[in-house]
Parts: structure tokens; C-alpha cells; sequence
């Protein structure tokens, strides 16, 4: 898990092959401190299931998740208020769904996508060890060695005309 400001790795979680992504997310949620302020958090389609967007308004943040195709609306909550996801599946049908991720901020999920690029790019996108645990071991120390690049700064990035 990234942070969107300070592109740093704030969360992390090892699994086995079989292991879906969607799964680890709401571990990855409580490994943040309780009072880690968390706007929201945007994931790519596989993570629209009921125990992510649970996870995420557990944390009080909002899911940046588009609904996967033919979704249908959940039920309201018991206040009868419009579950969220509910409301983003809505919002997709009335603008579609390449307008929804640019009016939500979906597209900071980049972010992400990045973080993880530049870990494999400086450390190789494969682990030396053998076992589980010296690769958990060797993943985090990745981690924390870019954390500690990325709080060093950042490269500025601009077009050369």
C-alpha cells in the first residue's frame, strides 16, 4: 500500500502464489495506526468485493474501485442510506466509467503501480532467498531501502521541448 503524497510504501504484506490480492487487503488496512488518516483507497476491479469495500469503510475512507462489468447495485445500508459502492456503480452508468475515474481521482492508483515498478527496477523483480521467510524478509528490507531513497527526494520529471 502507498501513500498518494509522500509515495512511500506505508503497508505490506507477503503471500504465496495462490494467495488473490483482494484477499490481503484488509490486513494491509490493519497494519496502518488507528489514528493513520486514510481519504481513500483506490484498487483496481478485482478488489470490488464486499470484504474490501468493508475493509475500507471500516478505516473511514472511501473506495476508489470500479465496479466490475455487470455489477449490480448492493442492498442500502440498515440506515437506508445507498451503500457507496452502490453509489459508484450509479455514477459509472450516468458518465461512464473512463469519466468516473477521472472525476473520483481513481487514476492516483498509479501511484502504486509505480512504487512497485521502481522497487523492481532498482532490487530486480525476483527474490534470492529460498525460503518464505528469508524472501519475507529480503521483500521488507526492499522496501524500507526505497522508503528511505524515496525520503531522500524524489526526481522532478519534466517535458523538454
Amino acid at each position: 500500500m502507498v501513500d498518494a503524497q509522500t509515495q512511500e510504501v506505508v503497508a505490506v504484506e507477503m503471500t504465496a502464489n495462490f494467495v488473490g490480492d483482494s484477499e490481503v487487503l484488509p490486513d494491509l488496512l490493519e497494519q496502518l495506526d488507528e489514528h493513520d488518516q486514510v481519504a481513500s483507497v483506490a484498487a483496481d476491479g478485482a478488489y470490488d468485493t464486499i470484504q474490501c469495500h468493508q475493509a475500507i469503510r471500516n478505516k473511514g475512507a472511501d473506495a476508489l474501485i470500479p465496479p466490475r462489468e455487470g455489477a449490480v447495485e448492493w442492498p442500502s445500508d440498515e440506515d437506508g442510506r445507498t451503500h457507496p459502492r452502490t453509489a459508484i456503480v450509479q455514477r459509472c452508468a450516468e458518465i461512464g466509467r473512463k469519466a468516473w475515474k477521472q472525476e473520483s481521482g481513481y487514476h492516483q492508483r498509479s501511484l502504486a503501480e509505480t512504487a512497485m515498478f521502481r522497487i523492481k527496477t532498482l532490487f530486480s523483480g525476483q527474490l534470492k532467498n529460498r525460503t518464505f521467510a528469508a524472501q519475507m524478509v529480503e521483500a521488507y528490507l526492499r522496501v524500507g531501502a526505497m522508503n528511505k531513497m524515496t525520503g531522500l527526494g524524489m526526481p522532478e520529471s519534466y517535458s523538454v521541448s
